[in-house]
């Protein structure tokens, strides 16, 4: 299960009581994903007392990019002696599953804020973005499969984390399509932030969620199948039988047929439907690529 801190959390989100038995998950593996920074401390301790409310501020700041556990070590004292914790308070910073700096004893609030940020800024390549990379490949692969509400999950869970990462939200308005509700397909891509809606991945699910509201039942495409086997001339059938098959390489075959037929048909309507399914396919799809040599052989034959 993917877990990613957001910065739009309370800050007690960010900060919780930690115990011995607890470490392995809340830090150790915590910190594959997101930093964590770790306070050994005890209630008799009078620097513990104002270093950690100064932590939680710095942790709190950084807006989910590091996470914070507190450790009693009256109550748990195995880990702070595995790390050969003589005094306290101690604070340790993990990363990837590793501590990678430390300090014991009162701090300045300012070197405390730039210690949790140098935490925060250690994620490796274990780290948050590869977290999502990960994630985003399961997903796209669980698409691929056909696996559209696994796949829908994933991409739900990355948004939650990453409200504005464009491959999941057009990846989840992928989903909707392929389950039929293009309603929210078209919702979710609203989700896109205004400084990337003309990204080729958005401009490339507006035309699979334009083709797919323009998509015929199988009854109206063997119609329409029929029409065009009768009468190979009839440009409009040829081109709404293309619209009704949605991208495909049939849809692009008919659709060249046309161009092949007659060129300027309709206003050059079936050249405007045919970078449309390539948009839809994607440039570098086998389909799009072949497509387009054919095109190209027709129109400079």
């Amino acid at each position: 299960m993917l877990e990613l801190g957001g910065g739009a959390a309370a800050p007690e989100g960010f900060v919780k009581d930690g115990t011995d038995a607890g470490f392995m998950t809340d830090v150790i593996e915590a910190s594959q994903t997101t930093p964590v920074v770790v306070q050994f401390t005890a209630p008799w301790c009078g620097p513990c007392r104002t270093l950690g409310p100064q932590l939680e501020a710095a942790v709190a700041k950084a807006g989910g990019k590091v996470k914070m556990v507190r450790i009693n070590i009256d109550e748990n004292p195995q880990i702070a002696g595995q790390m050969q914790v003589q005094s306290i308070p101690a604070v340790f910073g993990f990363a990837g599953g590793q501590p990678v700096d430390g300090f014991m004893g009162a701090q300045p609030a300012s070197q405390i804020e730039a210690f949790v940020n140098k935490i925060a800024s250690a994620a490796g390549p274990s780290g948050m973005d590869e977290q999502v990379d990960q994630a985003l490949a399961a997903a796209e692969a669980a698409l691929e499969e056909g696996a559209s509400a696994d796949a829908a999950q994933i991409y739900a869970q990355i948004l939650g984390a990453v409200p504005e990462n464009l491959r999941a939200i057009t990846g989840l308005a992928k989903c909707y399509v392929a389950t039929g509700d293009l309603e929210r397909a078209t919702e979710t891509l609203g989700y896109t932030p205004e400084d990337k809606a003309d990204d080729p991945m958005v401009a490339q699910v507006r035309s699979i969620i334009k083709l797919a509201e323009q998509a015929g039942s199988a009854d109206d495409n063997a119609a329409l199948k029929a029409t065009v086997d009768a009468n190979p001339d009839d440009h409009q059938a040829r081109y709404d039988l293309a619209l009704a098959l949605g991208p495909s390489e049939e849809a692009i075959d008919h659709l060249l047929e046309i161009i092949r037929r007659d060129r300027e048909w309709n206003e050059d309507a079936a050249r405007t439907q045919l970078f449309e399914l390539f948009d839809a396919l994607g440039a570098a799809d086998p389909v799009t690529l072949k497509g387009r040599r054919r095109l190209s052989s027709i129109l400079f034959a």
